[in-house]
């Protein structure tokens, strides 16, 4: 039987791929993983979005980031599959992907 991690995983790569926005050359995919993950303002927003989806605003008012900042710095986190819109919200919202709940886990780590 698998996890509930393992099944939430499965249904995002399943969705991401169907949405075509997965990456057909796995090198490709990870530098551009490698790229998006070396900057620290990426990785703070990583670390707020692990306990509840936020939205471009409140990403911008925790880190002190004007909105094109704070929108350039997720869409790139987006990009990278570290992050996902959160459907039908309004204001728009994004939650942590669990590519990017792995990356925290054992990458960066959550604290």
């Amino acid at each position: 039987m698998k996890s509930e991690y393992s099944q939430k995983k499965e249904e995002w790569l399943q969705r991401v791929e169907k949405e075509g926005r997965k990456k057909a050359n796995p090198t490709e995919d990870h530098k551009i993983g490698l790229q998006t993950m070396q900057n620290p303002t990426r990785r703070q927003i990583l670390k707020i979005l692990f306990d509840s989806s936020v939205s471009i605003e409140d990403i911008g008012e925790k880190l002190d980031l004007n909105s094109s900042m704070a929108k350039f710095h997720v869409e790139m986190l987006e990009n990278a599959l570290y992050v996902d819109k959160v459907e039908d919200s309004d204001p728009l919202m994004y939650q942590i992907s669990p590519r990017g709940e792995a990356f925290l886990e054992n990458v960066a780590g959550k604290e």
